[in-house]
């Protein structure tokens, strides 16, 4: 398989896996399990699958110096804190919404690579994020007789940042770059584990789960939206880099706003629409290459 082709489905399979986040969450929400607590079961499964996965099918070495500790640590650091407020906007807004305004995320890797990495700043880019900006306002007020949280619209938006930040620093960090991909991967999950475990006051506020769908829940999410999707887009971003990446995201809010409707009740009117051609045909147009 060529380098770009195997870069590509990792990317699709990123972003349609990473989509489901709020498919195994909110029934979680909605049978008293906090945040926080929701979080820790999915990256304290996701470490222990994982990690027994690597040591004993693959057979890694988990071996990392010191720089490489505070590297990861601090990508582990970005991705969990994004995590976490991502979650946490489920509360205030709808999880579809959330997880397209979310989309933004591709916008700002742009920025961050121009400001940052010298890379060139287009009229086109400029263009783009006028068009996205237009097409979140256009979600804030999405649904039919009210408008959204900005509390919620704030969470989600510290989220993509975080995001963002996360995926520039996988592809331009040089430490980490001959670092295996599933020991990074396992390292970012292992690292983000922790704020878990503080913030649950070393597990002494746990909530336990009480019954096996609750299980099967927290299992399905250390998976899909977890390892499957940090592990794939770790190798997509290595492979194609983060713009190329960053659009094949656009999987990510159409799995979340399908899962939405399919199984939460949630509303697809056609300001939202409308909203998220927008923001899809903003970020295609900021992240496509031009070939001619």
């Amino acid at each position: 398989m060529k380098r770009s082709t195997k870069g590509i489905l990792n990317g699709i399979i990123a972003a349609a896996s990473y989509g489901t986040n709020p498919l195994f969450a909110l029934p979680l929400y909605a049978s008293g399990i906090g945040v926080n607590s929701v979080l820790f079961y999915r990256y304290a499964f996701a470490v222990l699958i994982y990690g027994i996965w690597l040591k004993l099918v693959k057979k890694i070495s988990f071996h990392i110096n010191f720089k490489e500790f505070g590297i990861l640590l601090l990508l582990g650091l970005l991705f969990s804190f994004s995590s976490l407020t991502l979650f946490d906007s489920f509360r205030y807004i709808e999880s579809g919404i959330a997880c397209t305004i979310l989309f933004i995320y591709p916008v700002l890797v742009a920025l961050i690579m121009a400001i940052f990495f010298k890379e060139k700043l287009t009229k086109r880019v400029i263009s783009v994020i006028f068009m996205t900006s237009v097409g979140i306002t256009l979600l804030y007020r999405g649904k039919p007789g009210s408008t959204l949280d900005s509390h919620g619209i704030f969470l989600v938006l510290t989220s993509a940042l975080l995001y963002a930040l996360y995926i520039v620093g996988i592809k331009n960090i040089k430490t980490i770059k001959h670092i295996n991909r599933g020991k990074l991967s396992f390292y970012v999950m292992f690292f983000g584990l922790l704020v878990y475990i503080i913030n649950l006051k070393f597990c002494t506020e746990l909530q336990v789960l009480s019954n096996i769908k609750s299980w099967l829940l927290v299992i399905a999410l250390s998976i899909f939206p977890t390892i499957i999707s940090l592990e794939t887009i770790n190798v997509a971003i290595k492979l194609i880099g983060s713009t190329k990446t960053a659009i094949l995201g656009a999987l990510e809010p159409l799995t979340a706003i399908f899962f939405g409707i399919l199984f939460f009740n949630e509303h697809l009117t056609l300001r939202i629409a409308i909203g998220i051609i927008l923001i899809l045909l903003g970020v295609t147009i900021v992240v496509v290459k031009k070939d001619s």
